[in-house]
């Protein structure tokens, strides 16, 4: 099985496209954060996770909070205070390694323009919602409990949605 690429993520876009919204926390968009991972944790594999960064803008993050954090093996980073997850995003996007491995998962068509220039992969936040959720029904029916899309059938499903 070839190695799953490398998927970056703007946070609070992918959690207003995919509506997953949390109840319990401090308050309710650290809620929101939680539950987002949580679901992307129940719906990507162990191998994806791990080439997972997720950036969230840090404005009205909690004092104190860590600029860069681990859970379900993401990468989380917040965005500096003075700065928007896109920025972060811009610069993550500019010094990846490998660009052509690299899916960012945004709905900012400035990210998808920063995306087309490394000849990374750029993916609208609910076309990829909607990717992973067809893609996890028909994996259940199979009773299989994550995803694992390489690129290209991550491309293919996309084409055809």
């Amino acid at each position: 099985m070839p190695k799953p690429g490398w998927i970056l993520i703007d946070g609070y876009n992918l959690l207003h496209a995919s509506g997953v919204f949390g109840d319990y926390g401090r308050t309710p968009l650290e809620a929101s954060r939680e539950a987002l991972l949580d679901w992307l944790a129940e719906v990507l594999s162990e191998a994806q996770r791990q080439r997972t960064t997720i950036v969230f803008d840090a404005r009205n993050a909690p004092p104190g909070i860590p600029r860069t954090a681990t859970k379900h093996g993401f990468t989380i980073r917040f965005a500096p205070r003075d700065k928007e997850a896109d920025d972060l995003l811009e610069t993550l996007i500019r010094q990846h390694t490998s660009p052509r491995t690299l899916t960012v998962v945004s709905s900012d068509h400035r990210l998808h323009r920063a995306a087309r220039r490394r000849k990374a992969k750029a993916v609208d936040s609910d076309r990829w919602v909607s990717a992973i959720r067809h893609r996890s029904v028909a994996d259940q029916s199979e009773s299989k409990q994550h995803v694992e899309l390489a690129p290209d059938e991550l491309r293919d499903l996309l084409d055809g949605a």
